[in-house]
């Protein structure tokens, strides 16, 4: 057998596996030529029956043999396994060390020595040991060649290696000898050795052949040394080959070779050849698109620098990356030709076009990948193929015109403009006859947004949308588009053809977030924002309209965008000319019915209508109060929604359930919030928010669709149930808590039957059980319409019949909630839903004057007038501070005890005390919310038995201290005792240093006053101050010196006061209940020290 012959015939895989997997049996049905380049390893495992790889027992020898008698090599072989192999390896190890150092020739050997013929001569006449010593000490001075840096790649001229006629026998000695001495022969520095010969692919195949172990290690090593584009460089192309040549031999493991490359970032040709050895459908183009298209940035790159470097190269020779184009478009050209076949693109060839076209468009943007003419005319054709109108046909029409935006080139010629242009007008045809229900992202839709984009001249918009529908990040250079802007803007898409097709397109059903692609929603609101139908007077309301009513969970993020830029189009008018004339146009406002309508029905699972209606009302008049002023000053009639009209519609409801289901949202519960917060304070009372929020984290929502009943109620049932509710409260019981159990919308049904009984609840007499569930049911309906519950209920509390109060008048007038029943003022559950809605009024009163202030504004030119604006915001401050100082009074008048509390005992003396607790409480939020509304009650003054509970009960009454010193500067004998017995019980409550400070002031003014004063003025002062003086004692025992100071200085003014006016028998007696107040005051002053003392 010609050895050479032998060697250029690849090697077979079928054998190859055999030998791998040691199914020795099955060698019998190779040829002597398939199993020439096993016959090292074949001929071992024969003779060697404890042979590492393969043998198992002695059956196994018995077919080895057989196929090694007819096989002469096999002798050579055997002389090869004789050989004394430790001497050699002693040699090959002196000629390692001789090779490593500088300067050493390659006629310097040791393991060749006296080499008096030529190499050739010398291996062809020598024996089994001189042969293998000559072979390694070419490998070894290769290797040693190697390391030295070199500008061309290094290729050993050999007479040896370069001689096809001995490579067999160099194979063989090689395999055998890698076999013999492991720790010094490794595989993988003989096959880098390799590269350099010229015969170097085929002998590293012979060796993994017969060392099929080792395969895996050879191909990692042999990669890891390759270069980021292996094609440039000679080596680089032996490299290509020999791997080539590898994976062929063992074509199992070259999508695992293909991994490590892609892995490594190195050799991309062969990753390349390896898919090309595949199906192009099933290898080649899932390869390219998940190189293209993955996340790592990295692999992107090194198979960019690979695809643009390869088109750099001027050969001709083929090369991997013309045979990648050649696969691919002529994978391209057999789907034309199957469409062509059946008239359309059936489903499959859609699913397969959408995916090429990603590739091509990703080896286009990403690897800067350049067509052919001829490419291009196939491509062309291949992208105006008739599409099925299906989601998948879609989808192909979608990407085929995002191909055209990122392959401009496709676009060269005058013929492929004609045919691109006729493909996009029977596009719009099909989308006119269809319609968008055909499909869930219709391809009409982004024709109509490139379309609006272009008018626009937002081209980076359309170099974002392409990115996004392709589902890559590529580069779209805005000068290229100029001529595919020119045909969509005026061959095909006029700025009115935009707008009128755009209202006709129907709206999407159940619309969601779900729902992915670009959607008719995405068009209207481009039109919107670049006010392209107020432009052409081309209503859009209707159609907004309909699209919110068939939203659905999960709300689309583009809606609340959408409601947003239509407010502003309604609000803020765009200026045309019209015959000559400038003409301010905008867009139509939803009518009252149409806003109420959406709220007809509710249902939990549909509330995303209702939420969206709601956004759009709360922005509309949020914008129109923020451009008051200019549209007062342009005398444009602009529609405001009204109170009633807020007052019908569920916010607290809706905003609860906004809270609950935000990821459902879209993020709409934020800015519902924030509106909410500005526009109806009165629905974000603190207290009430804590304990909603509260009862949704303990998974308790405030009301659950889910868990409540709907059961029908007789209005009659309340009036018999409450008409004995004192004696006999089982039947109210029952009816509460059926209540409880009721949806809201149900209960509200019932609404003005549960509130008619509330002055029958607060009666003292009723169970306390009866009032703490009538109370817990009116917060349920609160959650439902507040506003219309607050008029209820106020006007239910009243005790004249006659007087009916509106919403509206408990905005504007909010103390008119306090003129309630009184026994509403001992019944703490009912007076804990009076301070409710009283807290409500306020808040909508403070925002009904600022409103008011907005919507009239000065009647001035336009221009900054900051004293007339000024001087109105003072009047409104300080009516907001009546207001609010008299509900206080008002509150405080209610903790004083009067004559019923007092004969009924200790069970009133407990009522009162609630009371008092849930009055305190509400004025604790109102002053941390007005620290200024604090300094006012104070200045205005109260009852002085009420400080202690007002200290006690007011947390922020702290406060107080910053202006104690200015109420004591008040000429008001009133105010003045006011202050000092202020001081003193909040030096109790607050034994702070800032406390300590104020007292001393106070007592040093008091100091002051006992001198300064006229003898009436002193009594009147002093009797009720000096209580106070004692406070301090007990509070700041350093005080007491100069308190002790101030009384003996006061005693001794009282007693020459009485012994001058003897004759002023009334100023004798207020002296001497001065004098006994004084005597009363030190002698507790004094004890109080002397046990101080004595702790001490």
């Amino acid at each position: 057998m010609d050895g050479g012959a032998s060697l250029m015939e690849p090697v077979d895989p079928d054998a190859f596996e055999c030998i791998e997997t040691g199914r020795m049996d099955e060698i019998g049905k190779f040829s002597p030529d398939q199993l020439r380049p096993f016959v090292p390893v074949l001929t071992r495992a024969g003779l060697l029956h404890q042979s590492e790889a393969f043998a198992k027992s002695s059956d196994f020898v018995q077919p080895i043999l057989l196929n090694l008698i007819q096989n002469e090599a096999a002798n050579n072989i055997v002389s090869l396994l004789q050989l004394d192999y430790q001497n050699l390896e002693m040699d090959v190890k002196k000629e390692l060390q001789l090779r490593q150092k500088l300067g050493n020739r390659e006629q310097d050997s040791i393991l060749v020595q006296n080499l008096s013929q030529g190499i050739t001569l010398e291996f062809e006449k020598a024996e089994g040991t001189r042969k293998l010593r000559l072979i390694l000490s070419e490998i070894l001075f290769i290797l040693s060649q190697m390391i030295e840096p070199r500008q061309e790649y290094y290729i050993k001229m050999s007479d040896l290696f370069d001689n096809w006629v001995y490579m067999d026998d160099i194979c063989d000695a090689l395999s055998i000898a890698m076999v013999e001495m492991p720790n010094i022969l490794s595989i993988c520095d003989i096959c880098e050795a390799m590269l350099h010969v010229k015969y170097g692919q085929w002998i590293i195949t012979r060796l993994v052949a017969n060392m099929p172990d080792s395969f895996s290690e050879v191909c990692f090593h042999l990669i890891s040394n390759g270069d980021k584009c292996e094609e440039d460089t000679e080596g680089g192309l032996i490299r290509l080959d020999a791997m080539k040549m590898l994976c062929k031999m063992n074509p199992k493991q070259s999508l695992l070779i293909r991994s490590r490359c892609v892995e490594m970032n190195k050799m991309p040709a062969l990753a390349v050849f390896v898919s090309l050895a595949g199906d192009t459908e099933n290898n080649l183009v899932p390869f390219l698109s998940g190189i293209l298209l993955g996340n790592d940035q990295p692999i992107r790159n090194w198979f960019s620098v690979y695809v643009r470097n390869g088109q750099k190269r001027k050969s001709d020779a083929p090369n991997s990356l013309s045979n990648m184009r050649e696969s691919i478009f002529t994978y391209l050209r057999q789907i034309l030709e199957e469409s062509r076949k059946e008239g359309n693109l059936n489903n499959g060839g859609v699913v397969k076009g959408s995916s090429l076209l990603r590739l091509l468009c990703a080896l286009k943007g990403i690897a800067g990948f350049k067509f052919h003419e001829d490419e291009i005319s196939h491509l062309v054709s291949f992208i105006t193929l008739r599409a099925p109108i299906t989601p998948q046909g879609s989808r192909f029409i979608i990407l085929g015109l995002c191909t055209l935006l990122a392959c401009p080139s496709l676009l060269s010629t005058p013929e492929q403009e004609r045919v691109i242009i006729e493909w996009i007008r029977s596009l719009i045809k099909i989308e006119y006859s269809t319609g968008a229900d055909a499909v869930s992202a219709s391809f009409g839709e982004i024709l109509l947004l490139m379309a609006i984009h272009f008018h626009s001249n937002q081209l980076s918009a359309i170099s974002d949308l392409v990115c996004t529908t392709l589902g890559m990040k590529i580069a779209i250079r805005v000068n290229t588009m100029a001529r595919i802007k020119q045909i969509f803007i005026q061959d095909i898409f006029t700025e009115q053809v935009v707008t009128a097709h755009a209202v006709r397109v129907p709206v999407t059903p159940s619309l969601s977030g779900d729902l992915s692609g670009f959607l008719p929603v995405h068009c209207i609101y481009q039109l919107i924002k670049s006010r392209a139908f107020t432009k052409h007077k081309v209503p859009i309301k209707d159609w907004i309209y309909r699209q919110i009513l068939t939203t659905c969970f999960p709300i689309h993020s583009v809606l609340p965008a959408l409601l947003e830029v239509y407010t502003q189009s309604i609000l803020l008018p765009t200026s045309s000319t019209i015959g000559g004339a400038k003409v301010e146009l905008t867009n139509e406002p939803l009518s009252d019915d149409e806003v109420l309508s959406a709220f007809q029905s509710f249902q939990n699972k549909r509330l995303a209508p209702q939420l969206l209606i709601l956004y759009y009302v709360l922005l509309y008049e949020d914008n129109r109060l923020n451009n008051c002023r200019n549209l007062v000053h342009s005398c444009r009639s602009i529609k405001s929604y009204s109170g009633k009209l807020f007052s019908q519609i569920p916010i607290k409801f809706l905003l609860q359930e906004a809270q609950k289901n935000q990821n459902q949202c879209g993020g709409l519960f934020p800015s519902l919030l924030k509106l909410l917060t500005t526009h109806f304070p009165q629905l974000c009372i603190a207290n009430e928010w804590l304990e909603d929020n509260l009862a949704l984290a303990d998974d308790e929502p405030v009301f659950s669709v889910t868990k409540c009943t709907d059961i029908d109620i007789s209005p009659d049932s309340f009036e018999q149930a409450f008409l004995r509710v004192a004696d006999d409260p089982e039947d109210s019981i029952r009816l509460l808590e059926i209540c409880k159990q009721l949806t809201p919308h149900k209960l509200w049904s019932y609404s003005k039957d549960i509130v008619s009984q509330v002055r029958k609840v607060a009666q003292p007499s009723v169970s306390r059980k009866i009032q703490d569930l009538f109370r817990e049911v009116w917060y349920k309906l609160n959650n439902v319409y507040p506003r219309h519950l607050w008029e209820i209920t106020s006007n239910a509390l009243l005790t004249d019949g006659s007087l009916h109060l509106t919403a509206d008048e408990l905005t504007v007038d909010p103390l008119q909630v306090l003129r309630c029943d009184t026994r509403v003022f001992r019944c703490a559950p009912i007076l804990d839903i009076l301070l409710h809605i009283l807290a409500a009024s306020l808040a909508a009163s403070r925002y009904f004057l600022w409103k008011h202030l907005q919507e009239n504004p000065s009647m001035v030119a336009p221009g900054p007038n900051p004293q007339s604006d000024g001087e109105r915001e003072e009047l409104k401050v300080a009516l907001v501070a009546v207001q609010e100082s008299a509900a206080v009074q008002i509150l405080l008048e209610a903790c004083l005890p009067n004559e019923g509390d007092k004969a009924e005992g200790i069970s009133c003396d407990l009522t009162l005390k609630e009371i008092q607790s849930l009055i305190c409480s509400f004025l604790h939020q109102m002053f941390i919310a007005d620290p200024t509304l604090a300094k006012l009650v104070h200045f205005q003054g109260y009852p002085l038995e009420l400080l202690p509970v007002t200290v006690r009960g007011i947390p922020s009454m702290h406060i107080c201290l910053d202006f104690i010193p200015e109420l004591l500067s008040q000429p008001e004998m009133e105010k003045q005792v006011f202050a000092a017995q202020l001081i003193s019980y909040l030096s109790m409550q607050y034994a702070l240093p800032k406390s300590f400070s104020i007292a001393r002031i106070a007592v040093t003014t008091m100091n002051g006053m006992a001198s300064g004063l006229m003898s009436e003025e002193r009594a009147e002062f002093f009797i009720p101050a000096l209580s106070a003086l004692e406070r301090l004692c007990v509070t700041f025992p350093p005080l007491v010196d100069d308190i002790v100071a101030l009384l003996m200085h006061l005693g001794k003014i009282c007693t020459a006061q009485n012994a001058v006016e003897r004759n002023r028998m009334s100023r004798i007696v207020r002296n001497k209940q001065l004098l006994k107040k004084i005597n009363e005051t030190y002698c507790h002053v004094v004890q109080y020290s002397m046990k101080d003392r004595h702790v001490m």
